[in-house]
């Protein structure tokens, strides 16, 4: 072999060994967590894009949506550091795994609550979660060290077991997936049911509450909830309205624009994909003549 030769296959060596290094540092990045308070008791903790609420009573704490096992424990080994107290209550919003993995991480301690469809999927689908003791249909509230939550079913909407927290001391709600700050829906839409998730929405504005605290995104107002509904109603009937015209997706995808949305996040990348989500379930849901 010859001395230039050598020095190529050299070279090309390095390289491999570089990016095999980069992509083994890439995977061993440590995901962005951070724990902030929201107010009075109420705290706000993350794991990179998800969000979940932690409520500190003087008789215990109350932890909603466990992302993962990893975070799980973060999150405990959090409460532990800073209130002392037993885990009391973990509350999951609905069945996604993205949202609830890891749940068996306070099961120790922790009565597990959810809706009652979200029950019953993560037990179908073999969810890899603590499977939830406490269930409801429509409503629940717990009580806890002069701490009051209120559960609410919103309905079949994002997934068929969605529900909304409101910590009604603090005047805060924990809305998971159905609502976003300033941003098109999710990609494709998955697991939606229309015009259920905008009916969920309106729900959630008839409650009484100061502050949004999503499962995705910045922390809201009222007001940015009604923006994002009304992005889903106007969405939705064009979407309808097509359909019932006899049009194809690809005309749709090609024919509405809905201009005045086009400042939200996201809508060059996934509006497409937004109205071939909704237009999937209106042609499976509706019976035309």
């Amino acid at each position: 072999m010859n001395i230039a030769l050598r020095r190529i296959l050299a070279g090309f060596l390095v390289l491999a060994i570089g990016i095999a290094a980069g992509d083994a540092f890439a995977q061993k990045k440590p995901p962005k967590r951070s724990f902030t308070k929201i107010t009075g008791d109420l705290y706000r903790a993350q794991n990179n894009f998800h969000f979940s609420v932690v409520l500190d009573t003087k008789d215990g704490v109350i932890v909603t949506d466990p992302v993962n096992a990893k975070f799980a424990a973060w999150v405990k080994a959090e409460v532990k550091k800073r209130f002392n107290k037993p885990i009391k209550y973990l509350i999951l919003s609905h069945d996604h795994r993205d949202h609830i993995a890891g749940g068996e991480v306070f099961a120790d301690t922790a009565t597990v609550i959810a809706h009652e469809n979200t029950r019953a999927t993560i037990i179908a689908e073999k969810r890899p979660t603590a499977v939830p003791g406490l269930t409801f249909a429509n409503s629940m509230t717990v009580e806890l060290g002069g701490k009051t939550v209120e559960l609410t079913y919103v309905g079949p909407s994002h997934s068929n077991g969605m529900i909304v927290m409101n910590f009604t001391n603090e005047r805060t709600i924990y809305i998971v997936d159905i609502f976003t700050k300033g941003r098109v829906g999710y990609k494709g839409l998955g697991d939606s049911y229309w015009p259920g998730w905008i009916n969920a929405l309106k729900k959630v504005e008839g409650m009484d509450f100061d502050k949004l605290a999503p499962g995705h995104g910045a922390m809201s107002t009222r007001a940015d909830l009604v923006a994002q509904r009304t992005y889903f109603e106007d969405l939705y009937s064009a979407v309808l309205q097509g359909a019932r015209a006899g049009k194809s997706l690809a005309e749709l995808q090609g024919s509405i624009k809905l201009e005045k949305y086009k400042s939200l996040g996201m809508y060059d990348k996934w509006f497409k994909l937004n109205i071939e989500g909704i237009y999937k379930r209106v042609t499976l849901q509706r019976r035309g003549n």
